[in-house]
């Protein structure tokens, strides 16, 4: 099952954060992206996939400048129900600290990477996002020669992009 390694990782007693459920598919695929004050600041991007939510870490946020490579390191898959998550995980607990949603929406595949398993498997996925903050194509690259779980979050040039330098932490 696709959430084992979220579950291992929490006490569900000791932790406000929902319990490992996979839900059916919708029309519209979701994304949450969280800001996660931890034992370091860091965002949470998240992609609805087969049932569950893909994860990534981004240590200084996404960006909407098309120069900017974000480093993204994949995570555990988060159960949907984590996309209305906010509040404190205690000390003690796996990720403790405060989670709050900073952005959110849905997100569909660009022509091509529909397959998204596959896609993330191959090492590419390009999508589409329509958030309140993050909006247009994005591209999700896999840097795995320097580690499995590392990748680049990227902005594409369209007309949401911006060429200011952007600090997720002002926006």
């Amino acid at each position: 099952m696709a959430l084992e390694t979220y579950k291992e990782k929490r006490n569900f007693e000791n932790t406000p954060e929902p319990e490992a459920m996979v839900e059916g598919e919708r029309e519209k695929l979701i994304f949450v992206v969280q800001r996660h004050q931890a034992s370091h600041l860091h965002f949470d991007f998240r992609l609805e996939a087969d049932g569950v939510l893909k994860s990534w870490a981004v240590p200084k946020g996404p960006s909407m400048n098309a120069k900017d490579k974000r480093l993204a390191v994949m995570v555990e898959d988060h159960p949907l129900e984590y996309a209305r998550f906010e509040g404190n995980i205690p000390e003690g607990n796996y990720g403790a600290g405060i989670v709050e949603i900073w952005d959110s929406g849905t997100w569909k595949p660009k022509k091509g990477f529909e397959n998204i398993e596959e896609s993330l498997k191959k090492g590419q996925l390009e999508f589409f996002l329509e958030g309140e903050k993050l909006k247009g194509e994005f591209i999700l690259i896999s840097i795995g020669s320097t580690t499995k779980n590392g990748w680049l979050l990227r902005k594409r040039t369209d007309k949401f992009a911006t060429k200011k330098n952007y600090d997720a932490n002002e926006v």
